[in-house]
């Protein structure tokens, strides 16, 4: 009967944790449609979210205690709780970057429009896939998949650097752009964080599975 409730206890903690990386994808795309469409109400709609995904994640630490301190998991269920407690202040902290964006677009719109930057589109692209493949790879628990996502970061930090170069260029080219530029050099800095962010997961993915720890090893290594 214990193992039966200590089950559903987990599988209900697997199910939130989904819940609120859904709420976080869903924040980087909300975010950055505000971005590409010059939409100030849905950006500030991105920022009032916030609030439920902060208090989804004191929800989920609260049953990551109290599965602990009811029914001492041990091996692969602790492992799995500590994980979700891992992971969870990570999904909060990436859906603090589209707040972050969120709170840039309400700067850029009220400076002239600047040019698209096809790379920026492509780095938001990225980071999203990576994160809802994290997400399926964790709640899967498929190590082999969450090593692959890691090495996918590689692309988006490519793209970071080619988008970073321009907007250094269009700041020293044309003054005038610097508020805008600026404020997109923060976009493009939080979408590569949310690619780190998710291999964070992964790694925790990894540990998860194999009780391996590969947090700071060699991209060849992983």
């Amino acid at each position: 009967m214990e193992n039966r409730i200590i089950d559903q206890h987990i599988n209900s903690l697997r199910d939130k944790v989904l819940l609120l990386g859904g709420k976080a994808e869903s924040a980087v795309l909300r975010a950055m449609q505000a971005l590409n469409t010059r939409d100030s109400q849905l950006a500030e709609a991105v920022l009032e979210e916030d609030k439920i995904i902060n208090q989804m994640e004191i929800e989920i630490d609260q049953m990551s205690v109290e599965i602990i301190a009811l029914y001492q998991p041990a091996a692969h269920d602790l492992r799995l709780v500590i994980s979700v407690a891992k992971i969870t202040p990570v999904l909060e902290r990436l859906a603090d970057h589209a707040g972050n964006i969120a709170e840039a677009v309400l700067i850029v719109n009220n400076e002239p429009e600047l040019r698209q930057f096809p790379e920026m589109t492509i780095m938001a692209d990225n980071a999203v896939e990576m994160l809802r493949e994290g997400l399926n790879a964790f709640i899967a628990e498929d190590a082999a998949l969450a090593r692959q996502i890691i090495k996918q970061d590689k692309v988006i930090d490519t793209s970071y650097k080619k988008v970073f170069s321009e907007l250094i260029g269009m700041i020293i080219n044309d003054p005038t752009t610097t508020t805008s530029a600026a404020q997109l050099l923060f976009v493009a800095k939080h979408l590569e964080r949310i690619g780190d962010y998710v291999k964070d997961i992964c790694e925790l993915t990894v540990y998860l599975v194999e009780a391996s720890i590969i947090k700071h090893s060699r991209p060849d290594k992983v």
